[in-house]
């Protein structure tokens, strides 16, 4: 064994000793404070159970009397300091894992990013701290790095940190996305196996349907980047539905569980997510009935204007039921490739009201709408009115739905559609 790698371990080994009132519990010192391992359960949502333990370090003085983590971490007084200092809670969380023998499941480790890249740099002692965790029995795909997504960005060699760690078989988790400058860039290059979203999203979202929107979308961006979604600071139940209802995949957070130093069985259900998908059951099928009964009008009054338009009436006449509706914002006909044809129509006495900001967009000129899926669902259901998803429409910039339907006239294919106002619910 190298020399300073041996003398690493000796130090780490020499700070470290079991408790003695509680064999397999491990302690270890710093200074003159004590360092003790805490884990917080991490729930998956589909499987209702325990999948991960993020592992948290409980600092307490000479006397035992708590104090803050980050005491322990603002005292440092070099990189050394800092190296060891991190080194040291790693090895003491799994020491303390590993003898609960809790089977399956991920333990979360936080990193420092400037040690992560120190030791990517080492490549020796990287190698014996895997052989150390591995002859401990944790293999390596039990490990997720977590490591704060805006610092990690300040190092242009974290990528190739990155590179090395993977190279052990371990898991990445990027932490408290969301928050301050986060960029997809970074998850497109560094690739994460977890994104751990900000509770500050979480905050947002409670307090604003259109935030809940958001927080859902970057929850589907985040899975086609290849990204299991991870949301701490679940405090309630409230916020669970939020969570749930937004796709997130693992949740962690009081509502959960609260940080201890024994480990909760791996296949514990939780209460609280079974009671989250029992609301979900009800709310989601309470939600589309409410959805249905909200857009029926539109869907009749969209099919009754068929039969006008293939006789040759005016699309005004033809669409006079949908445009007398409340909510009503205009209706327009599109050609096979999706061109405006002719012009739109508004309910009687309605002036359609721009911002002068988005006055280009309503100069639709020569306008296309092809790859909108009010046109190409209506194109692969003939005859069937389509309703979209509340979207941010082009045609004054206001959240909206589309009503679409596709039909031949005098042997030409045709798209009627009719765009509702959707802002009434937020």
């Amino acid at each position: 064994m190298n020399p300073e790698v041996e003398q690493m371990l000796t130090a780490l080994y020499g700070a470290m000793a079991e408790e003695p009132d509680q064999p397999g519990r491990w302690q270890a010192r710093h200074a003159d404070q004590v360092l003790r391992s805490h884990f917080q359960p991490i729930y998956s949502f589909p499987h209702r159970r325990p999948v991960g333990y993020e592992a948290l370090i409980r600092v307490s003085d000479a006397q035992g009397q708590a104090l803050s983590p980050l005491h322990a971490f603002e005292r440092v007084g070099s990189f050394e300091e800092q190296v060891h200092l991190d080194r040291l809670c790693r090895l003491l969380h799994v020491h303390n894992f590993v003898e609960q023998r809790i089977p399956d499941c991920w333990l979360f480790l936080n990193v420092h990013p400037a040690v992560f890249v120190h030791a990517a740099r080492h490549a020796e002692m990287l190698t014996q701290a895997v052989e150390v965790v591995q002859q401990l029995g944790l293999p390596m795909n039990r490990l997720v790095f977590e490591v704060t997504e805006d610092v990690m960005a300040q190092d242009e060699k974290f990528e190739h940190a990155v590179e090395a760690a993977r190279r052990t078989g371990c898991l990445l988790a990027l932490d408290d996305f969301g928050a301050g400058h986060s960029n997809f860039d970074r998850i497109w290059r560094i690739k994460p196996e977890i994104v751990k979203l900000d509770r500050g999203l979480l905050q947002q979202a409670s307090h604003s349907h259109r935030m809940a929107r958001v927080m859902t979308h970057m929850v589907s961006l985040l899975h086609e980047c290849g990204a299991l979604v991870l949301l701490e600071g679940i405090e309630t139940r409230e916020e669970a539905q939020l969570a749930l209802d937004a796709d997130i995949d693992l949740v962690q957070g009081y509502a959960f569980g609260r940080p201890q130093a024994d480990l909760r069985a791996a296949g514990e259900i939780s209460p609280l997510i079974e009671d989250v998908w029992e609301l979900f059951d009800a709310t989601h099928l309470q939600g589309r009935q409410r959805y249905e009964e909200r857009v029926a009008p539109y869907r009749t009054a969209m099919a009754l204007a068929l039969l006008p338009l293939q006789q040759g009436r005016e699309l005004r006449v033809a669409c006079e039921a949908f445009l007398r509706l409340q909510g009503a914002q205009l209706c327009y006909l599109l050609d096979e490739q999706g061109r405006e044809l002719g012009l739109r129509e508004l309910p009687d006495g309605v002036v359609q009201a721009t911002e002068e900001r988005f006055a280009p967009l309503e100069r639709a000129g020569d306008a296309r709408w092809a790859r909108r899926p009010y046109f190409r669902r209506a194109l692969a259901s003939i005859g069937e009115v389509q309703v979209t998803r509340p979207y941010l429409s082009l045609h004054g910039a206001r959240l909206c739905i589309t009503v679409s339907v596709a039909f031949w006239q005098d042997g030409r294919l045709r798209v009627l559609c009719g765009d509702a106002d959707w802002g009434q619910a937020e």
